[in-house]
């Protein structure tokens, strides 16, 4: 056994020298002569797990951020040794563990250095708690940088910052707050164009150094638990990214209508004043899909109650909202209040369903209704009891979502703002303290909330939004992120905060739009909803200490200008419903940053204004005061301005103008880009028509548009339609073919094509490769458009070429 004394001679590294190793089919156990024991799995040829035991005995293997569906297998593995290391070969890595003193190196099979171990593992025990902190440091080369982390308020890139996580409820947090609502301890690096990454499954509190203390070190440790990590190789960005998601999990589709524009605000209440903002929506013919209902709609902030003074009927109140159009999300927080006459308190109770400090008293803290136990969702029979409890809300008021906030967890007027490190939690059966805990309690209640309002609203599909939320949460949820304020820093952050939550594997995600705190001024409200249009989960949040934050409170030109922008939000649903299937099915964010889409630029690694929205469209938001235009950087390719197809040539900084009413937007040329007519809800309209913006090119380009019924499990069964469009545009010609998967049929039947940037003029055309009359297929010179089958196989148009520069 090591002594404290030794560890500290040994510069906390443990003793040299390999014992033994054994490879049993995926995993490789090495064992140390101080006792430390090194397990290597490997689970993909791009993806190994490291496990590390201080006392040659490992901790029972269970994760919450692991998805049990995840893929796993490899197509080659082979183990040898020489002199100084067993030597680890997949078909796409090397790993090399050192038999002197087990620290590891990973290569790629040409033997260049992808991530090599500084010190390696070392730790320290905790006589106050019990345990070791556990620690892993790696070496940085220069040039190397860092991205994920999921909600830090800091630069993207991450080289040069120390960060912590610790679900943290922090009201109008500043920029570089080192702890927020979330934890994700999963972050890539990327050097000389090869990418790769780290996932630290450790709940305990954890920390991440990239560079900071030491300038090539980076390392990662924990307060608590096992150093245990998983090792993932791209080289693109894309490959790391996908397979971390896979690893942890993929969410559902969601309803289409929880991709529209939402409206919240604490609070909306009594009942007259939701049913007057919902009619104010339709009168001004301002698209909205979802009202939020804050903590006041309850009997004094009792989860699962209703004031009936405020809200008399609440029945009959969702339905007439649904009957014109709008959904109601409700909201839940996990404080219980003590109150022997309130049910749900009392169920908890009699059943011992809540945490417990470690010298058996209930945990007790104060939250909205004053005194509360909080539920242990931790336990499997919690969690049931918990979905059960939406029953009423859900399956017989008709509420649609549910909004769970307060669940870092949050408890007021208490060092630290959340729960005492001594209150117990059952794990799962893996019992421990809220040290381990704290940072996926809010995640398993939102599991709970997302079980219940499933069972309660099938046939549809659930939607539930959380603050808090740990790796792998997204099977369950969304997210924003959380009590920001109505400042231009802040509009900033949000746009960071998204993009990095999107490279986080949590793509359905947003910001309160003009900001919780505070309140904004109409030009700042604008320029926010213009970005958060872009978000794929966009709604306005405020607090009422503030003053008012709907779009008509600011003036008729704000008014007009962002109604523009949700109504552009609406011809685009279909555009981000493919790329949120993309997601679902493939791991692939639906926010893009540019060293995502373009890891080869070193431009790119640097900058975080601009983003790929979907695929194919560049959006970059205008994030100072009094300003007619910004610099902003296109990426490599060539893209069409939205506002007025000009083709500019990427891989440069440009200037572009930017009055109040124009957020920059690009289109990739070669796109086709399915746009619905403006809709005040989803589904409002019956789609006789559906649109495709095309936007030519010389060279190739595919393009996706996916459909189904918008809510419920048929696509399931293969109702859906999955059409992939390949566009090939050569002087003087374009090509367009379709291909189709899926048994879905929309209603419509025709698509309306409108050409941007077709250099000639139309001479003929041949349709199913017969040549057919222009006219026949109702083409409008002036528009540039042209009406064809929705199921049509190629088009083949052919003109005189005219010429298309780009600047």
């Amino acid at each position: 056994m090591i002594t404290n004394t030794e560890l500290e001679y040994k510069g906390n590294l443990y003793p040299s020298g390999l014992i033994s190793y054994e490879h049993d089919q995926d995993t490789i156990n090495f064992i140390s002569k101080n006792g430390v024991r090194l397990q290597v799995t490997v689970l993909r040829d791009n993806m190994l797990r490291f496990r590390y035991a201080t006392n040659g005995i490992f901790e029972n293997d269970f994760s919450y951020a692991i998805d049990e569906d995840n893929l796993h297998g490899f197509s080659h593995l082979d183990v040898s040794e020489d002199e100084t290391h067993i030597i680890i070969t997949t078909e796409k890595i090397i790993c090399k563990v050192a038999k002197d003193d087990l620290r590891v190196g990973t290569y790629e099979l040409n033997g260049k250095p992808i991530l090599e171990d500084e010190q390696g593992f070392h730790w320290e025990e905790t006589f106050e708690f019990g345990g070791n902190f556990v620690k892993m440091s790696k070496m940085s080369r220069d040039q190397e940088n860092y991205f994920g982390l999921g909600d830090k308020p800091t630069n993207f890139n991450l080289k040069g910052k120390r960060l912590s996580l610790w679900n943290t409820d922090q009201y109008a947090f500043a920029k570089d707050t080192a702890e927020l609502y979330k934890a994700v301890p999963f972050y890539m690096g990327l050097h000389g164009n090869s990418a790769y990454g780290i996932f630290f499954d450790n709940t305990f509190k954890t920390h991440f150094d990239f560079c900071h203390e030491r300038r090539n070190v980076t390392s990662f440790w924990a307060d608590g638990g096992e150093m245990n990590y998983y090792f993932i190789y791209g080289p693109q960005m894309s490959d790391v990214l996908t397979s971390y998601t896979d690893l942890t999990g993929k969410p559902e589709l969601p309803p289409m209508w929880a991709l529209g524009f939402h409206q919240c605000k604490w609070s909306y209440y009594p009942e007259s004043k939701v049913k007057e903002i919902a009619s104010k929506f339709r009168e001004l013919n301002f698209p909205c899909d979802a009202i939020y209902l804050d903590i006041d709609y309850m009997d004094g902030f009792r989860c699962f109650t209703w004031n009936k003074e405020y809200f008399p009927d609440p029945k009959r109140m969702v339905k007439e909202l649904e009957s014109d159009g709008f959904k109601t999300v409700a909201i839940i927080d996990p404080g219980i209040k003590i109150d022997l006459n309130y049910s749900v308190f009392k169920e908890a109770l009699e059943n011992d369903y809540f945490c417990r400090r470690a010298d058996g008293p209930y945990m007790r803290g104060k939250v909205w209704p004053g005194e509360c136990y909080f539920p242990d969702f931790t336990r499997p029979e919690v969690r049931e009891w918990w979905s059960s409890l939406y029953r009423e809300i859900i399956g017989e008021i008709g509420v649609k979502g549910i909004w769970n906030d307060m669940n870092e967890p949050a408890v007021m007027e208490v060092p630290g703002k959340t729960f005492p490190l001594d209150v117990r939690h059952d794990f799962d059966g893996h019992p421990c303290s809220h040290r381990k805990a704290h940072n996926v309690y809010g995640m398993q209640m939102a599991r709970a909330t997302y079980e219940g309002v499933k069972k309660f609203n099938f046939p549809k599909r659930p939607f539930i939004i959380t603050r808090a939320n740990y790796s792998g949460g997204q099977r369950y949820t969304s997210t924003w992120t959380g009590d920001n304020v109505a400042t231009w820093e802040h509009l900033w952050l949000a746009n960071v905060q998204i993009q990095r939550l999107c490279m986080s594997g949590m793509s359905f995600a947003g910001s309160d739009i003009g900001g919780f705190a505070e309140q904004p001024s109409g030009e700042l409200f604008t320029r926010w909803l213009q970005l958060g249009i872009f978000h794929p989960f966009c709604r306005v949040h405020s607090s009422g200490d503030h003053g008012e934050q709907e779009p008509w409170f600011f003036g008729e030109d704000v008014l007009e200008i962002t109604r523009k922008y949700v109504e552009l939000r609406y011809q685009l649903l279909p555009y981000l419903y493919t790329a949120f299937q993309k997601y679902v099915e493939e791991g692939t964010p639906i926010l893009k940053p540019l060293v995502y889409y373009d890891q080869e630029d070193v431009q790119t690694h640097y900058r975080a204004d601009e983003f790929i929205f979907g695929n194919q469209i560049l959006v970059c938001p205008v994030q100072e005061p009094n300003v007619q235009g910004r610099r902003m950087y296109i990426p490599r390719g060539k893209w069409y301005n939205f506002w007025n197809d000009k083709l500019v040539t990427g891989g440069k900084e440009m200037w572009v103008d930017a009055p109040l009413d124009i957020i920059p937007i690009y289109i990739k040329e070669g796109a086709i880009i399915p746009k619905y007519p403006v809709q005040q809800y989803v589904d409002e309209v019956k789609m006789e028509e559906m649109s495709l913006d095309i936007y030519y090119k010389i060279g190739k380009e595919n393009s996706e548009f996916y459909e189904d019924s918008h809510d419920g499990y048929e696509y399931r069964q293969g109702i859906y339609s999955h059409r992939t469009f390949k566009f090939t545009g050569k002087e003087g010609e374009m090509i367009i073919q379709q291909h189709k998967q899926g048994k879905f049929s929309a209603p419509y039947t025709t698509f309306k094509l409108k050409f941007h940037g077709m250099p000639f003029e139309i001479k003929r055309v041949f349709f199913e490769n017969e040549e057919v009359n222009v006219e026949d297929l109702h083409y409008d010179k002036e528009n540039q458009t042209m009406i064809v089958h929705k199921d049509f196989s190629e088009l083949h148009i052919v003109g005189n070429s005219n010429g298309n520069t780009a600047e």
